[in-house]
């Protein structure tokens, strides 16, 4: 049978519903000899006569039958497919991968959600990673779109911007500097600093803020996690530069306190990022318009 065709298979299948050639021919929009043609095509590839005439028309064989069960378990398929087809067309459905740096886990959770509430069949697997970690997928094409602070200018992007992303600086309640008035960044230097690890975005801009304000604080601990900085300026073990959207939570429930510093909060934007040689789908680009058009929305 492995020749049999599907035009082979449907003529089988309209013959014994319409019980005559004829009626075939005219469901299928074909002459009655193309029909009798590929039912003797068909005939031939399986060895046995497959539909019998009598009294009633013309009816399936055993062979017949189990050749339109198959042809009918086929037809379900192709219709699925077809469904499915439209769906990826039309953006209902699709497979996305979506990479979003550790800071930006607060709140790409509340993203998903939003986009799932209008797109249920559209399937988004969730990468979340620092910075170089991000770029090194981005590169390796592992990523079909991801969300950062600071898009590297080495690799070739398509960027949208998505919303402002402003940096505090944190400590705990009991802290010396809490409730204080408006300090200098200078003072900023007597102080001990928890920093992210190398590779994070956070870090750099740290690094880049302590330049910038000419000093050079102590470093009390490098911390691979956001939530551990949380804990540990919660326990008054150091102050840290950190994004405001990672400690709306402690803010609001008096854990944490924001260090009323001269030239804070520093603003910096959270873009949407993609490789132009990597296609998205159409459910791809709907997910990359609703970030790029409502994103800012959700962040905390």
């Amino acid at each position: 049978m492995g020749d049999t065709t599907l035009k082979q298979l449907r003529s089988l299948a309209a013959t014994v519903h319409a019980g005559t050639i004829a009626g075939a021919a005219k469901q299928l929009h074909v002459t009655p000899p193309a029909v009798a043609q590929q039912l003797r095509l068909l005939e031939r590839g399986v060895g046995m006569a497959l539909v019998q005439r009598t009294d009633r028309g013309l009816h399936p064989t055993d062979a017949g039958r189990e050749l339109l069960a198959t042809t009918a378990r086929i037809e379900a398929e192709l219709t699925s497919c077809d469904r499915l087809l439209d769906a990826l067309r039309d953006g209902r459905s699709g497979t996305l991968v979506f990479g979003a740096v550790s800071t930006a886990k607060y709140f790409a959770p509340q993203l998903l959600a939003a986009f799932w509430a209008t797109h249920r069949e559209v399937d988004i697997r969730l990468v979340i990673g620092n910075r170089d970690e991000t770029v090194r997928s981005l590169t390796d094409f592992e990523l079909d779109l991801a969300i950062m602070g600071r898009p590297p200018a080495e690799l070739d992007l398509v960027i949208a911007p998505i919303g402002e992303h402003p940096h505090v600086i944190i400590a705990s309640p009991r802290h010396s500097l809490a409730g204080s008035a408006r300090i200098t960044q200078r003072r900023l230097g007597d102080e001990t600093f928890l920093v992210r690890e190398h590779g994070s975005g956070t870090r750099s801009l740290a690094e880049r803020f302590f330049a910038t304000a000419g000093i050079e604080p102590r470093i009390g601990m490098e911390i691979a996690s956001n939530e551990t900085i949380k804990q540990a300026v919660i326990a008054d073990l150091g102050i840290a530069l950190i994004s405001a959207h990672t400690v709306a939570a402690e803010i609001e429930d008096g854990r944490l306190v924001v260090v009323n510093v001269a030239g804070f909060p520093i603003v910096r934007e959270w873009f949407v990022v993609r490789r132009p040689s990597k296609r998205l789908g159409p459910a791809g680009e709907l997910f990359w318009e609703f970030l790029a058009d409502c994103g800012a929305a959700h962040f905390p």
